[in-house]
């Protein structure tokens, strides 16, 4: 058996192989391509080989190489490869041998390869997001711009039919006036675009028989949807819903010895993306809260309650952000799911279809959300 660790970067990586002994065979520097790549494989053949990669830029070409070939892949996890970022000396030759150790030895902490269809969903439901994040920060500068002038339409959404009317009736100094034409026809065009990704979603996912568990969550759509089983991929990979919220770094870091308990924020390490549907699915959960708390009458006379003061409570941030990733993932899995110690049994009518869900026919269907 050849081990061999690859320190993979855009123009040249670097190839360390070495035998079931731990002795080195080779350390290489070589242009990085799939033919330079597999050639040097070749040489190493007909020995049973393995590859040790770390997740790192433009991996997934070398995965699917990889499989293409029929060597068993291993892709480290950057994080975690505490033998390669604490070490005294550090540079590509080390860092490949030390992937190749790793792995002769079961000890390299290893990550989830994602197949190609779930990175090209990802790839989809990200540039989307990408492209609604472009199109908010040009309607900023039109914002700016305006208030440079002492300009304050009197319209609640300045891009409306009615937002657009006003903002051809400006007179602007010329300069200006090409801007803010430059900004509205990159906004047309981004605008378009995110319409174009959105009807490809809809496309991709319109089959996928989990969406019945997921839309009939509050705050669920099928773009937030598609983002959450994008990014997770094959939730069966997770034992329990705690294990996948540390995955996507939604749990506190802790740092404790002895006696001393010590916790902080979220970690915040895995999919960003992840974190920010979650997010707006919280921003609804607690919405549909402050809808209940007004109309039950409970607070006669106090305002709709913040998150914080939700917090406040007893529902601190990190219970409250497990709590809506239970919900979604054990809404896949039907499952009967349990907030936090201060809330109450949820159990979903999974023998209603989706189309009653979402538009709930009764009183029985009313989700309550609050604590105790």
């Amino acid at each position: 058996m050849v081990y061999i660790g690859v320190d993979l970067h855009r123009k040249k990586s670097q190839v360390a192989a070495i035998d079931q002994d731990g002795k080195l065979a080779l350390n290489r520097k070589v242009r990085t391509g799939p033919a330079e790549l597999q050639q040097l494989f070749d040489e190493l053949r007909p020995q049973p080989i393995e590859v040790a990669f770390e997740a790192t830029f433009g991996w997934g070409w070398f995965a699917d190489l990889l499989a293409e070939l029929g060597i068993p892949a291993h892709m480290a996890h950057p994080l975690a490869t505490k033998a390669i970022s604490s070490a005294r000396v550090k540079n590509d030759a080390v860092d490949a041998k030390t992937l190749a150790h790793l792995l002769r030895t079961n000890l390299l902490p290893e990550g989830w390869i994602a197949p190609p269809d779930v990175r090209e969903s990802r790839r989809l439901v990200r540039m989307r997001a990408a492209l609604v994040r472009v199109r908010a920060k040009l309607k900023a500068q039109i914002h700016a711009l305006l208030g440079e002038h002492g300009i304050q339409p009197d319209v609640v959404d300045l891009f409306s039919n009615r937002g657009r009317e006003l903002l051809g009736q400006f007179e602007l100094p010329a300069i200006s006036q090409s801007r803010l034409q430059a900004c509205l026809r990159l906004i047309d065009e981004v605008s378009l675009e995110i319409v174009i990704a959105e009807r490809e979603i809809q496309q991709k996912i319109k089959d996928d028989k989990r969406l019945e568990r997921l839309l009939p969550i509050p705050g669920i759509g099928p773009i937030i949807a598609a983002t959450i089983l994008s990014e997770i991929g094959d939730v069966t990979r997770f034992a329990s819903a705690d294990k996948l919220c540390a995955w996507a770094g939604l749990t506190p870091s802790e740092h404790s010895s002895a006696d001393h308990l010590r916790r902080g924020h979220i970690s915040k390490q895995g999919s960003r993306w992840l974190r920010w549907a979650w997010s707006r699915l919280l921003s609804t959960l607690f919405a549909t809260s402050n809808s209940d708390s007004s109309s039950s009458g409970s607070r006669a006379g106090a305002g709709p309650r913040s998150p914080a003061s939700l917090w406040r409570d007893g529902c601190s941030r990190s219970s409250t952000t497990r709590f809506a990733a239970r919900l979604a993932v054990g809404a896949i899995r039907s499952l009967r799911i349990q907030r936090s110690r201060r809330a109450r049994w949820l159990s979903w009518p999974l023998t209603e279809t989706a189309g009653n869900l979402i538009e709930p026919s009764g009183p029985n269907h009313t989700m309550d959300i609050r604590s105790e």
